[in-house]
């Protein structure tokens, strides 16, 4: 019976566990992608005569990408940003000679150009200083926002002292770190400058597209995805490509029929274990009780009736373990959804069928112990 109570109990806990976790994940991931437009430039290389740049000529975005998304009604903020194109760049907190001798450079962190629209897009979490605005913007200030990660690649740990970071013996003052970021993670390990300072300095993007990301109100995502490429380039709008969040629907439902499926076959894995205790249990007492079997054969018992004694006693294993084990799995669904401070989620058609789970599985696993018992032969029986 402890096998079933082992195999039910993690039967019921697992789907009862699986619900409530996918329900958590479906309801967090929804959130984030149900919130998040991508606007690609469809033209990230040189200009061609039948895709005519935008009003800013080196990115296909217009200058005033900023203005033109906050406008859009639904849009909390959205900005443009990409790559830096430069190979390998010598980024440090010293010019590049110095940086060499000291192996002081940043070798692993990135260059990013941004406007000020994309940082509050990011939803960022300042760990000190501030994020660059439209004035950095606007005059092509030589200031930059660190990822945490990069900031602890390069050591800057302060900002009272006015750091500088060095990109090719360029020099930008470091006016904020980030902590951490809800969109654009990739920036948490690498260096944030204004856009406009990019283009001036390093030109316009060449192996990856500048992007625009867009943070908008839950609900208007499919509507931002259609108008941003209109009110970015009203002139070609099939040059932008909009990226909207798929059916958060449709992605709670896979995902939720991916775990369930797993955790199902853990389950069945489980309840096989259980099958197998009882089926062991039950020949043991088989070959235990051969005395007794051979005296209920001697005194009239017919084969049926050993089997179905056998099976009976298989079967109430099932049904008890299947009752305790629902029990205790739905003990542990609850104090882990209390300490998880989650909704605990249990469908009935888990809980219910349980304990005739539990006894089916008694039934199937005592057939064998069953068969042997009714073939065994009185005056064999009695001899042992």
């Amino acid at each position: 019976m402890l096998g079933t109570v082992l195999g039910v109990g993690v039967f019921v806990a697992v789907l009862a566990l699986t619900t409530t976790v996918t329900h958590q994940i479906g309801k967090s991931f929804d959130v984030l992608r149900a919130t998040t437009v991508t606007v690609v430039d469809g033209t990230p290389a040189a200009p061609k005569a039948a895709a005519p740049p935008g009003p800013d000529a080196r990115t296909g975005f217009p200058a005033d990408t900023d203005a033109r998304l906050s406008a859009l009604n639904g849009v909390v903020a959205g900005g443009l940003w990409w790559t830096v194109p430069l190979r390998n760049p010598a980024i440090a907190t010293r010019p590049v000679a110095e940086a060499t001798a000291s192996g002081g450079r940043g070798g692993t962190v990135g260059l990013y150009a941004a406007t000020p629209g994309t940082l509050a897009a990011m939803e960022p979490t300042l760990d000190s200083g501030v994020l660059f605005n439209s004035f950095h913007q606007e005059r092509g200030e030589h200031v930059c926002v660190l990822g945490a990660a990069a900031a602890r690649v390069l050591g800057i740990t302060r900002l009272d002292n006015q750091p500088a970071v060095f990109v090719n013996n360029t020099p930008y003052t470091v006016v904020g770190i980030i902590s951490d970021t809800r969109r654009l993670p990739e920036s948490l390990l690498g260096v944030i400058i204004p856009a406009r300072t990019a283009l001036a300095a390093y030109g316009a993007p060449v192996d990856r597209p500048a992007q625009s990301v867009i943070h908008v109100r839950l609900g208007a995502a499919a509507l931002i995805a259609q108008q941003a490429p209109l009110a970015l380039r009203p002139d070609q709008p099939r040059l932008l490509s909009a990226e909207a969040p798929p059916d958060p629907r449709s992605l709670r439902d896979k995902v939720s029929t991916d775990l369930s499926g797993l955790f199902l076959l853990l389950a069945a894995i489980c309840l096989g274990v259980g099958a197998l205790g009882i089926a062991n249990t039950t020949l043991v007492a088989v070959l235990e009780r051969t005395g007794e079997i051979g005296l209920r054969r001697s005194l009239g018992a017919r084969p049926r009736h050993i089997g179905v004694q056998f099976l009976a006693e298989s079967t109430t294993l099932g049904v008890l373990g299947g009752l305790i084990g629902t029990s205790l799995g739905l003990v542990t669904v609850l104090v882990i959804a209390v300490a998880e401070h989650w909704t605990a989620v249990v469908e009935p058609a888990t809980v219910l069928p349980a304990p005739l789970v539990g006894g089916l599985v008694g039934l199937v696993a005592g057939c064998y112990p069953a068969l042997r018992a009714a073939r065994i032969e009185p005056l064999e029986a009695l001899r042992r």
